[in-house]
């Protein structure tokens, strides 16, 4: 069984949608949880505390533990806060979901700088301010899991969300450095790339009417995303620097995967027409690895060209 008794959890973004069903479940499973959320609209204005103060209530009321922290994740300052509710009021912080975030749309050719800026501040940079002190907490711990919200905008494209998907990108990256980081001291790293019925859905989507009339509302239930993120976030999760997909009750590895290619010969010097070629080898994807880091991209290049065999 998925058991967080004794361990203490953050949820950022936790007092609706998604983040209020992670927060939830933590709860349900033991955790005792810090229940994160601004409370301001889906374009990121204003405030409202009750937001994140009315889960917390579900929460005590069903028997859990749980408290709210009203600080927003884009500022160093508010992470820390975040960080120190968990660990002020229950000792320790062994998982973070990092889920608060903000949406919006517009065309490339439209959107503002400033629009372009408060998406990643929110998203990327708040994803940074939360997990730096979380994971120093964490390192003193030897024991952590880490579970950012990443998106399949970022992964594989969305129409007018440029900023958005770039942020959600973002967060892959740096998944990826706490993950190779948080190694040697028992913290695992890992995103999920949720689909499920939201705030977000309706923004994208306008009049749901015809959605619900075809069934695709409850095919993409939020609550399907959850046992990915729970999981995730659990001392049954062993492994690290992953990326899943959650949608409709379908869960999957998301993978970025290095072709073989077309490699030149040692000591010659290609040109644009020996890319030109060469593109169909180069672009297939067959026999392809997932490294885990970029160091084995060029191991396995110096392997291909003999360096250092004399």
């Amino acid at each position: 069984m998925i058991d967080f008794r004794g361990q203490v959890a953050v949820v950022t973004g936790a007092g609706r949608g998604l983040g209020r069903l992670y927060a939830l479940e933590l709860a349900r499973c033991g955790a005792s949880v810090v229940v994160n959320d601004l409370g301001g609209t889906m374009h990121g204005d204003g405030a409202d505390a009750s937001v994140a103060d009315r889960v917390v209530e579900e929460i005590t009321v069903a028997g859990g533990l749980a408290v709210s922290s009203h600080d927003s994740v884009d500022s160093p300052e508010g992470g820390e806060a975040i960080v120190q509710t968990a660990v002020e009021n229950f000792g320790r912080l062994d998982a973070v979901v990092s889920n608060a975030g903000i949406f919006n749309s517009a065309p490339f050719d439209e959107l503002s700088p400033d629009d372009w800026r408060r998406m990643l501040r929110v998203h990327l940079d708040g994803g940074f301010y939360l997990a730096q002190p979380a994971f120093r907490v964490m390192k003193k711990q030897n024991y952590g899991r880490f579970v950012f919200i990443s998106s399949t905008a970022g992964m594989f494209g969305q129409h007018l969300e440029a900023h958005y998907a770039a942020a959600k990108a973002g967060l892959v990256g740096l998944t990826n450095i706490i993950a190779l980081e948080g190694a040697p001291h028992g913290i695992l790293a890992n995103t999920v790339l949720p689909t499920g019925f939201s705030r977000m859905v309706t923004e994208t989507v306008g009049d749901t009417a015809a959605l619900e009339e075809s069934g695709f509302i409850d095919m993409i239930k939020p609550e399907l995303v959850t046992p990915m993120v729970v999981y995730l976030a659990s001392r049954a999760c062993e492994f690290s620097h992953r990326n899943y997909s959650a949608i409709g009750g379908r869960y999957a590895r998301v993978f970025i995967g290095l072709a073989e290619g077309w490699l030149a010969e040692r000591g010659s010097e290609p040109t644009a027409d020996d890319v030109a070629a060469h593109i169909a080898e180069i672009s297939a994807t067959e026999r392809f690895t997932v490294p885990e880091t970029n160091y084995e991209e060029v191991f396995e290049i110096t392997q291909r060209l003999a360096v250092g065999s004399g």
